[in-house]
């Protein structure tokens, strides 16, 4: 996380707003000889107490959790390189502005019983982003197939502890300034360009936020 405070001063709501909505990030804990990490979907309940998740038993992770232990997990938005000479000031330098939370708990195992209910849920809450389509469930696989592909995953559970977020969007530059740079995102390099250069126009008052 960036330590200047004027990139950290998001409420609460709005970074939980973004984690539940983007619902995929980096899961990383320790392992024997450096980080382990994965890519993986994830549900967030409703007090953003715990999360739900599972692994690939091909991922390390799985062996490495064989107890409760604790866990980071990044979640990232719109990212982008920002241009010196987008801002039409003086003596600036180039940066990168980007929206990330850090979700800091503890990682745990679950019942293999309980994974067909994780992947349940999980799939309900990602297909009813795109009503009017009529929703996939697992009642459509064919018998014994199911069975099969969860054998290769295990179920885990995230008790939150803390959860910490950057939103950089040039908030320690003049509006006019951070105006300018982000008339000209669109151009550069990142991802998701439309929608850091709306958040970087959209800058709120931290304490309006």
């Amino acid at each position: 996380m960036h330590q200047n405070p004027v990139f950290r001063q998001t409420k609460a709501a709005r970074t939980l707003e973004f984690v539940r909505d983007r619902g995929f990030g980096v899961l990383s804990v320790n392992g024997p000889d450096a980080p382990l990490m994965a890519h993986i979907p994830f549900l967030l309940n409703d007090d953003a107490s715990e999360l739900e998740l599972h692994v690939m038993r091909s991922n390390p992770i799985w062996r490495a959790v064989s107890g409760p232990m604790p866990a980071v997990l990044a979640v990232t938005g719109p990212d982008g390189y920002i241009s010196p000479d987008w801002y039409g000031v003086a003596d600036q330098v180039p940066t990168w502005n980007y929206v990330a939370a850090h979700l800091h708990g503890t990682l745990r195992r679950v019942d293999q019983d309980d994974l067909k209910g994780v992947l349940d849920r999980l799939s309900a809450a990602f297909e009813a982003r795109l009503a009017p389509k009529t929703p996939w469930t697992s009642t459509k696989m064919s018998p014994g197939v199911m069975d099969r592909m969860m054998r290769m995953i295990v179920p885990m559970r995230m008790q939150i502890r803390d959860i910490r977020s950057t939103w950089k969007l040039g908030q320690n530059k003049p509006e006019d300034v951070r105006l300018a740079a982000a008339a000209q995102v669109e151009t550069g390099s990142g991802s998701e360009l439309a929608a850091l250069a709306a958040l970087m126009q959209a800058v709120p008052n931290p304490s309006e936020d």
